[in-house]
């Protein structure tokens, strides 16, 4: 089944939330400019108080390189997600570790310049030129069929939420969907409910489309 990422993570409840609602991963942001935005500190406190079979995802844009390593030590994060401009040879630097390369969808895919990379996974959200990320916008999914043939793990983000999920996997059918706007109340402070009704559609979702198992462990 499709696993689940629970973004902008700020606080112990919503991250117990999430978890109680069966989510895979949950995911730190660690870009001051985000309204969503965590210290490492607190991530550590939450990362330690959740199980180990939950994913811990921190989020950088345009980061150093030292400091993400050390965050990553602090709050022993699983993967590493970078939403930013990063190069090729900046991501290369983290060898032996899980790296996510986020690229944000305009009209088409870049696939000449997406193989450069070697990460472990790709994920797509929608562009915007005023945010790396986190706006609740969609992009048109069409444009990754066929994404598979780079035989990397694809995490969809952009603009997900309750109408438009099973669409969402029927076109691209990801390995992963990330989600944070939708299941908010505000940016940064989820809504249990939310999380609960979204997780129930993705069950659902792969109830209706039974081939939508795909054989990728994340």
């Amino acid at each position: 089944m499709t696993r689940v990422k629970i973004c902008g993570i700020t606080n112990l409840k919503d991250a117990q939330a999430a978890v109680e609602a069966g989510c895979d991963a949950l995911g730190f942001v660690f870009y001051k400019k985000s309204p969503r935005y965590i210290a490492p500190q607190k991530a550590s406190e939450i990362s330690a108080a959740v199980p180990k079979r939950v994913k811990k995802v921190g989020v950088f844009v345009n980061e150093n390189a030292k400091v993400i390593r050390c965050i990553a030590r602090e709050c022993a994060l699983d993967m590493l997600q970078f939403h930013g401009d990063e190069s090729p040879e900046f991501c290369r630097q983290f060898r032996g570790q899980k790296v996510i390369k986020a690229f944000r969808v305009k009209k088409n895919i870049p696939f000449k310049r997406i193989m450069r990379y070697t990460t472990h996974a790709f994920l797509f959200d929608a562009f915007d030129k005023s945010a790396f990320g986190g706006t609740g916008k969609a992009f048109d999914w069409v444009v990754l069929r066929g994404i598979h043939t780079l035989k990397k793990i694809i995490f969809l983000s952009g603009g997900l939420n309750e109408k438009n999920l099973q669409e969402a996997l029927a076109t691209v059918r990801p390995d992963w969907v990330d989600v944070a706007s939708s299941v908010e109340i505000r940016p940064g402070i989820k809504s249990h409910r939310k999380i609960k009704r979204f997780m129930a559609k993705v069950r659902c979702a792969h109830e209706k489309m039974p081939l939508l198992r795909r054989a990728h462990s994340g």
